[in-house]
């Protein structure tokens, strides 16, 4: 089975529009989303109809519940959240926020005899930050009975080995933190025959279209910096 894992998109609606354009090349089974739709992005409403219109199996990220609560419930109280919450908010139509409301908050699945846990953050935290060299990484790992573990948040990828389980996060479709303004995301085969087959993907997307829209709207300079460089 060949799956497509995609994570934090960020409303960002040109990232999205791209990757699944690559995704469809790749003749996946299907596609599997680990939140985050929504949040410093000017496209909330377009992502997540777009999400729904593709029929994306989807779980709920860290910044879709505290849009959902209207809190920073699992976001940082910072300047740029300070604008971004209320603004997706207001943005949000109500059919949208339902969604996101009854989005799960974890998956599994069992393929080819491999137990697959889905996070966004951590089986513990939606808004862990489980980076493949940390030492709550190594905890996490060690306490889970799933043979993979394949979470987000960090907008960082990166895959690695813990013994006899596999760690693999998927990066950002939106709002990336490699140092650059592309898109990544993961490729998992999985089969009796070949076993599991991992492959991070990063692609380009013309992102200047987005921060054209988000300096229309008056978006701090700051955010706006941070999809054009791809850090924090």
């Amino acid at each position: 089975m060949k799956i497509a894992i995609i994570s934090d998109i960020h409303a960002n609606v040109y990232a999205l529009i791209n990757l699944l354009e690559d995704i469809d090349i790749e003749k996946v089974d299907t596609i599997i989303c680990l939140g985050d739709l929504v949040g410093y992005g000017p496209h909330p409403n377009e992502v997540i109809s777009m999400i729904r219109r593709r029929h994306i199996l989807c779980i709920r990220g860290n910044y879709d519940s505290s849009v959902v609560d209207n809190e920073y419930s699992y976001i940082r109280e910072t300047p740029i959240n300070a604008f971004s919450l209320p603004w997706t908010v207001k943005e949000l139509r109500e059919e949208n926020r339902l969604f996101l409301a009854n989005l799960p908050s974890t998956l599994t699945l069992n393929i080819a005899n491999k137990s697959l846990l889905f996070v966004h953050g951590s089986p513990d935290k939606i808004d862990e930050y489980l980076l493949k060299d940390g030492d709550n990484t190594s905890e996490v790992m060690n306490s889970i009975s799933n043979d993979v573990l394949i979470c987000a948040h960090t907008h960082i990828p990166g895959m690695k080995d813990f013994k006899n389980k596999v760690y693999i996060n998927s990066g950002s479709v939106g709002k990336p933190k490699i140092g650059r303004p592309n898109s990544t995301y993961c490729i998992l085969n999985i089969s009796k025959e070949d076993g599991m087959k991992v492959q991070i993907k990063e692609i380009s997307y013309a992102y200047k279209r987005i921060v054209k829209d988000m300096t229309m709207l008056n978006f701090p300079k700051e955010l706006i910096q941070s999809f054009e460089n791809g850090l924090e």
